[in-house]
């Protein structure tokens, strides 16, 4: 229960701005910059939580990983809208690279132990 608070205190964060700043809950919509303001709180907020699980020694769970990949879904998704709008991606498509390489040593770390 405590991983579940941890991990949803970033989430619920970065909506919040979403709410106060763009009036709006569906990130999806938002503009290039706005999405990558969000999208970037949303990620920094959640490693930051995963470093904090492991700063305090707990394990990483399954939870961190479907987090993970539902985070990674939500990029994809706005990459695929962006695409077929015509719009510049290039900076989202440096982010999901990160997230893509954070995800692996993660894994890789966690099958290690």
């Amino acid at each position: 229960m405590k991983k579940i608070f941890i991990h949803t205190t970033p989430v619920l964060l970065s909506f919040i701005w979403l709410i106060f700043i763009n009036h709006t809950l569906s990130p999806v919509t938002l503009k290039g910059p706005d999405f990558l303001n969000f999208y970037l709180i949303l990620i920094v907020g959640f490693y930051m939580s995963i470093y904090t699980l492991k700063f305090f020694k707990a394990s990483i769970s399954k939870i961190t990983f479907y987090f993970m990949i539902s985070i990674f879904l939500l990029g994809i998704v706005k990459l695929i809208r962006g695409i077929s709008l015509g719009k510049p991606v290039g900076f989202l498509i440096m982010i999901l690279i990160f997230e893509i390489i954070v995800f692996m040593f993660l894994n890789l770390n966690h099958k290690m132990k």
